[in-house]
């Protein structure tokens, strides 16, 4: 009979929960409890989930060759390494200090003497001035580019023979630029980083020297062949070494993919520019090897096949 009255119609169940004294209401509220609790443990699920999978096995730098460039857990560019202290920002009890101090001896005094009484109005010309206080302010020159002009010339001896004097052997043109812009060059491109663009207007804007691109990188070419020497005789002293410490890095060029190899002592670095990170490279620039040292590096396969 109740299956009877369940399949007629929907008030037929509720009629059916009346005569069992089922409360609706409070059926209703604990479905809606139910409902509460099952999204509650799915959110807890996924949160162990995500937890969990930080522990499983996965490859990285030290159990592949995975360079540790691409290790998923290392810290983010813009992850401070720093340990926090607990000390406040700023200069610590008992530090050396580094504030500005006058010096004795300055470049140019400017006396301050006074021509009137502030009283009277009398004149103070007559009177000897007695020094009160004295203060002192750090600044450039005005930075103006100095022109050189080399001017060569013939005398004729009593026997009859003209001799002509030469110039310099770096002045090799009708104008170029010193040696000091040259090594200004050298120093904003390879310590300050500065584009050769920026570096244009920097020399036009401060210096007053008007330069293109295509110089700058001409004159960086010739600083560049001034300094292959000592180039070569790092190159030897880190070779020589017992222990060296190697890796690679990737950096853009002309943007392409390209490579910094770098071969490093306590206190030497040797930097080669590559356009592939294989071993190529490396014969390219120790074709024997290490054969005297104890090569350190992150176990990359051209580092692997590389004597030591």
């Amino acid at each position: 009979m109740l299956h009877a009255i369940v399949g007629k119609n929907i008030s037929s169940i509720f009629l059916l929960l009346y005569f069992h004294g089922v409360n609706i209401e409070a059926l209703i509220r604990h479905l809606e409890a139910l409902e509460k609790k099952v999204e509650s443990l799915e959110k807890e699920n996924t949160f162990l989930k995500d937890r969990l999978a930080k522990y499983e096995y996965t490859k990285n730098s030290r159990n592949s060759s995975i360079p540790p460039s691409k290790d998923e857990n290392r810290p983010l560019k813009n992850q401070s390494l720093r340990v926090p202290t607990g000390k406040k920002p700023g200069g610590q009890k008992g530090r050396q200090g580094n504030a500005l101090e006058m010096i004795s001896f300055t470049d140019v005094v400017i006396e301050l003497q006074p021509e009137y009484c502030n009283v009277c109005g009398a004149s103070l010309q007559d009177r000897s001035p007695i020094k009160e206080n004295s203060r002192q302010i750090i600044d450039l020159p005005p930075i103006k580019a100095v022109y050189t002009e080399y001017r060569t010339f013939s005398k004729i001896c009593g026997c009859g023979c003209q001799t002509t004097s030469g110039f310099p052997q770096r002045v090799n043109a009708p104008i170029s630029y010193g040696e000091n812009i040259e090594a200004l060059i050298a120093y904003f491109h390879a310590r300050q980083h500065l584009p050769f663009a920026r570096m244009k207007v920097t020399f036009n804007n401060v210096f007053g020297v008007n330069i293109s691109e295509g110089g700058i990188h001409y004159l960086l070419g010739k600083f560049a062949q001034k300094t292959t020497p000592m180039y070569q005789i790092i190159k030897q002293r880190v070779q020589q070494s017992p222990e060296v410490g190697t890796d690679e890095t990737g950096v853009k060029v002309n943007g392409k993919k390209h490579w910094f190899w770098t071969w490093q002592t306590s206190k030497l670095t040797f930097i080669a520019h590559s356009d592939n990170r294989g071993g190529q490279t490396i014969d390219r620039e120790f074709l024997l090897g290490f054969p005297q040292s104890t090569l350190v590096h992150d176990g990359w396969k051209a580092q692997l096949k590389t004597a030591s």
